[in-house]
């Protein structure tokens, strides 16, 4: 005799907000008549911290203090104690998508140091001018040594709205030495810990060549770059831990200079 169970969700794209309805059936299929002492439906919705390998005992007490933080947690009792006739059985269900107190119901993410199991903000937009130059870049040890260059642009806004591009414009100005490489190179920070201690790191989770070769000077090179759906979410902030993303634009020279500019970003879904 075999017995298999289902779970189907009637949105199809799974994605629900907090406050909404999670509706679906559960299915039962069987060859035989089967007895059963109730069915029990429970929906759980957590985050979970860990530490990358390089952090554990580093902070122990923060490690052994490391557990899941739980924001839903609901039991509904589908069916009483009976029997299931032989064939397919469904049983609907509805779930009220309503937290635990004054928790918030985050974004479902899946990173390397943070998992949450959505939120919305408005975006105002912050453009950024910036200017890269030998003596604006910082932990240079032989400054002297670098060839004179000049390059200026901009982005539109480092305050992004994650399903739209983050875009700008790139110019070389001047540089001595020939420009192999110009990248634009997203990283993933995730931050996690409590009061003995916290542990951070950051993963670079795109890269994307804006140019190839020495480019003309004077030119501008456009900045676009979509964010990847299944690595990023809207920036987090709680007592707990934080997920934050930057940008780097990096200038790869010919004398195997690396020049890299810095800029956070503060990602939301409106």
């Amino acid at each position: 005799m075999g017995t298999s169970l289902d779970i189907k969700i009637k949105r199809a794209n799974k994605v629900y907000h907090a406050g909404e309805m999670l509706s679906g059936v559960v299915v039962i299929s069987s060859k035989d008549a089967v007895q059963h002492q109730g069915v029990f439906l429970t929906m759980e919705g957590t985050v979970n911290l860990q530490l990358s390998a390089k952090s554990v005992g580093v902070f122990e007490a923060f490690y052994n203090s490391v557990k899941p933080i739980q924001i839903i947690n609901n039991t509904i009792e589908m069916v009483k104690p009976g029997k299931f006739p032989s064939g397919k059985t469904e049983i609907p269900f509805e779930f009220p998508l309503h937290v635990k107190g004054n928790k918030v119901l985050y974004e479902t993410y899946h990173g390397v140091f943070v998992n949450i199991q959505p939120q919305k903000a408005k975006v105002t937009p912050s453009p950024v001018d910036f200017t890269i130059t030998p003596e604006t870049l910082q932990n240079v040890k032989e400054r002297a040594m670098l060839p004179k260059f000049l390059i200026r642009g901009h982005l539109n806004s480092t305050n992004c709205v994650i399903t739209q591009p983050l875009t700008g414009e790139l110019v070389v100005e001047h540089s001595d030495a020939a420009i192999r490489s110009i990248e634009l190179q997203l990283v993933r920070v995730e931050t996690c810990g409590c009061a003995e201690g916290y542990a951070r790191d950051a993963t670079e989770i795109q890269n994307i060549q804006m140019a190839d070769g020495d480019v003309c000077r004077g030119l501008s090179v456009p900045i676009y770059m979509a964010f990847p759906r299944l690595f990023t979410c809207p920036t987090l902030e709680t007592t707990n831990f934080k997920v934050e993303f930057e940008v780097n634009v990096v200038v790869l020279l010919h004398a195997d200079h690396l020049i890299t500019e810095n800029f956070p970003l503060k990602l939301c879904r409106t």
